[in-house]
């Protein structure tokens, strides 16, 4: 396995820059960049549905939902990270940064043959260190299967499907139904 000398680490600052002028959008892991996979129209799709359904239960609340633009940006020991997830949501008066959010409550990460590796097991260890994560849930798209992970359940998955079933989000005390998350698919 290759690993990146110190002198081929991309700084934030650098990075930053870039992705202001890029077409493509990056994930930063402290100090290697790596390019975002695009999407289907079904991961897309669901996605919106997410962030639709979302939106509608918190709006006039303190909370914000951000679809895969906004990048989440966290320390893990001394490296520092963004990552675009699918669905983020904040609720905290802390988050004021124009680009990004420090303070998630719940990420929703939708899932391809491309990033599934990923999602399960890189950005799960990642996101469950951000302290002000109660919920990160991962939906899959060939499937209508979810897995939550909670903080208060000690980041265990609860496997979720069946074409009547609903999706429980402790963290904003909302549910919905998986026919309003696969609509259209």
């Amino acid at each position: 396995m290759q690993t990146a000398a110190k002198s081929d680490l991309v700084n934030v600052a650098d990075y930053l820059a870039a992705e202001e002028a890029s077409q493509v959008r990056h994930e930063y892991l402290g100090g290697l960049v790596y390019a975002m996979a695009g999407e289907t129209l079904d991961h897309n799709q669901i996605a919106q549905n997410l962030l639709f359904q979302i939106r509608l239960k918190v709006k006039g609340g303190p909370c914000r939902v951000f679809i895969s633009d906004v990048r989440v940006n966290f320390h893990l020991r001394t490296d520092e990270y963004y990552y675009y997830p699918d669905i983020v949501v904040t609720c905290d008066k802390r988050d004021t940064h124009k680009r990004f959010i420090r303070f998630p409550k719940l990420i929703i990460e939708v899932l391809s043959e491309s990033t599934e590796r990923v999602d399960k097991r890189e950005k799960f260890f990642a996101y469950t260190s951000i302290p002000s994560l109660e919920e990160y849930v991962l939906v899959a798209q060939a499937t209508k299967e979810v897995t939550v992970f909670r903080a208060t359940n000690n980041w265990k998955g609860e496997v979720i499907s069946g074409p009547k079933a609903k999706l429980k989000l402790a963290s904003l005390n909302l549910s919905l139904p998986f026919s309003a998350i696969y609509e259209g698919i």
